[in-house]
C-alpha cells in the first residue's frame, strides 16, 4: 500500500475543529448521543433477528406494499450493510434514514405484517416475529419497540455550543524528539508507555516482569516500526523509567497537535485464564463494571502516598470538554475498530476487544485517543508474548498498520 502525504497542507482531525479559533457566536444544535450500529441481521422462517453493538433508543416497523416490504426504522441507529435473508425475505437492504435512524427494509415475497416482537435484556439485539397476510389486511400505522429502560440509549437534546479557545497545557514537561520524515505536513502519532519511574504498573506472577517495563518495550518497537515504514511521524512521552502523571501524557500529545494518541498498557487480573487484548475509548458511563473498575485503578496511578499529583488543569474545564469531544470520541471508536481488525492479525484479542471506560489519559478533547491493553500479565502465555522480542514486534506490526490504514483512509476522504 504506498501512500503520499507530502502534499498534506494541514493537519488531518484538527481541519474540522478550529479550536484555537475564538468565535463570539452561539449556535442550537443537537447534540447527538451515542450511536449503536446494526452489525447483523438474520431473517429466518418467520422471524427476524437484528443486532447492534451499542445501545439504541428503540424501533418502529411498518409494512408496504408495491412492491411487498416490512420497514424498520432503529432510533439512536447507524446503519450497517446488508443482512441474511431467506424464506420470503428475498433481500435486506441498510441505509440511514436521517442523522438519528437507521433504515432497514425487508423485501418480500408476498405481503406481510410484524405480529410481535421484543428487545434482548441488554437492549443489544431486537427479535421480530411476523406472517404473511392477504393484501388487505396490511394496515397503516407504525408499531413501536423499546429496550429495557436501563439498557436504552439516551435521545439526542438540543443544547448550545460555543467554540472558545482551549488553550495547552503548561510547559511541565519537556516535549520529547519526533521520529520520522522531516515534513510537518505527515500525520504526527503520540505513543504513551503507562506507568514508569516509581508506578510499577501491574507486576506478574510469572516472573515478575512489571508493566513499566513491557510497556516501555512495546511503545518502542511500535516507534521503531512507524519510522521503517516511513509514512508518519511518531513520538514518546517516555522513553526511559520516568513517571509522568496522566495529564502530562495526554498534554505532550497536544502541545505536539497530534493527530492520534495510543497509551499502551498491560493489565492484570484475579482470574490467571483471562487474557488477550483490549482497545479501550472514552466513556463518562463505563461499558461494563470491568472497565469501571480498571478506569478507576489506573486513574488513581496519580495518587503516591495519599497525595494527589495530578490535579486538574485549569486550561481544560470540564464543560469545554464536553462541547468538544464528540467528534474526537467517533474518530477514536473508528481507530478502536480498525485495531482490533488489524491487530488480530498479529495478536489475540478479547471476545469484547473493544469497550469504553472514563481513563483520564484519553481525555484530551482534541486529539483522537484509544488506550490499548495489550494483554494480561497475570496470564502465563500473555507475559510470554508480551515480554518477547517476537512478541513485541507483532504488536507493533498490527498497532503500525492500523495507524496507517486510519491515515491512509484520512487522504483519500479529502
Amino acid at each position: 500500500m504506498n501512500f503520499d502525504w507530502t502534499q498534506i497542507a494541514e493537519t488531518l482531525h484538527k481541519a474540522s475543529m478550529s479550536i484555537a479559533t475564538l468565535m463570539a457566536s452561539t449556535l442550537l444544535v443537537a447534540t447527538s448521543a451515542h450511536a449503536g450500529s446494526v452489525n447483523r441481521i438474520e431473517a429466518r422462517g418467520a422471524q427476524i433477528i437484528v443486532s447492534f453493538d451499542d445501545l439504541v433508543q428503540g424501533a418502529t416497523s411498518f409494512s408496504l406494499i408495491g412492491p411487498n416490504r416490512i420497514a424498520l426504522d432503529v432510533k439512536g441507529g447507524k446503519a450497517g450493510y446488508g443482512g441474511y435473508a431467506s424464506g420470503i425475505v428475498k433481500s435486506v437492504r441498510q441505509g440511514q434514514y436521517d442523522s438519528n435512524t437507521a433504515r432497514i427494509v425487508f423485501d418480500l415475497e408476498r405481503p406481510a405484517i410484524i405480529t410481535g416482537g421484543s428487545f434482548a435484556p441488554d437492549g443489544k439485539s431486537l427479535k421480530l416475529k411476523f406472517k404473511t397476510v392477504d393484501e388487505g389486511a396490511i394496515a397503516r400505522g407504525r408499531q413501536s419497540f423499546l429496550p429495557p429502560l436501563n439498557f436504552r440509549a439516551e435521545p439526542p437534546k438540543d443544547s448550545y455550543s460555543v467554540k472558545v479557545p482551549l488553550g495547552r497545557p503548561k510547559d511541565s514537561v519537556s516535549l520529547p524528539k519526533i521520529y520520522g520524515p522531516k515534513d510537518s505536513n505527515r500525520p504526527l502519532v503520540v505513543i504513551d508507555a503507562g506507568h514508569g519511574g516509581h508506578d510499577p504498573g501491574a507486576i506478574s506472577p510469572h516472573g515478575s516482569q512489571r508493566e513499566k517495563h513491557v510497556t516501555l518495550a512495546i511503545a518502542r518497537a511500535i516507534r521503531d516500526r512507524l519510522v521503517a515504514g516511513g509514512r508518519v511521524r511518531v513520538a514518546l512521552t517516555r522513553d526511559s523509567d520516568k513517571f509522568l502523571v496522566l495529564q502530562e501524557r495526554y498534554g505532550i500529545a497536544r502541545r505536539l497537535d497530534a493527530d492520534l494518541f495510543i497509551s499502551i498498557h498491560a493489565d492484570a487480573a484475579g482470574n490467571q485464564s483471562a487474557s488477550g487484548a483490549t482497545v479501550y475509548t472514552l466513556s463518562e458511563v463505563a461499558s461494563d463494571r470491568e472497565a469501571a473498575k480498571l478506569a478507576a485503578r489506573e486513574n488513581k496511578s496519580n495518587i503516591i502516598n495519599g497525595i494527589h499529583l495530578g490535579g486538574a488543569t485549569q486550561d481544560v474545564s470540564s464543560i469545554l470538554i464536553d462541547l468538544t469531544q464528540r467528534e474526537t470520541m467517533n474518530v477514536s471508536a473508528d481507530f478502536a475498530k480498525l485495531l482490533h481488525r488489524e491487530g488480530s492479525r498479529q495478536m489475540n484479542f478479547r471476545a469484547v476487544p473493544h469497550r469504553f471506560a472514563s481513563f483520564v489519559v484519553l481525555k484530551a478533547p482534541d486529539t483522537p485517543s484509544v488506550l490499548f491493553e495489550t494483554g494480561y500479565l497475570t496470564n502465563k502465555d500473555d507475559v510470554d508474548f508480551l515480554n518477547s522480542r517476537e512478541g513485541q514486534t507483532r504488536v507493533a506490526a498490527g498497532v503500525a498498520s492500523a495507524i496507517e490504514t486510519h491515515f491512509a483512509r484520512k487522504l483519500a476522504q479529502r
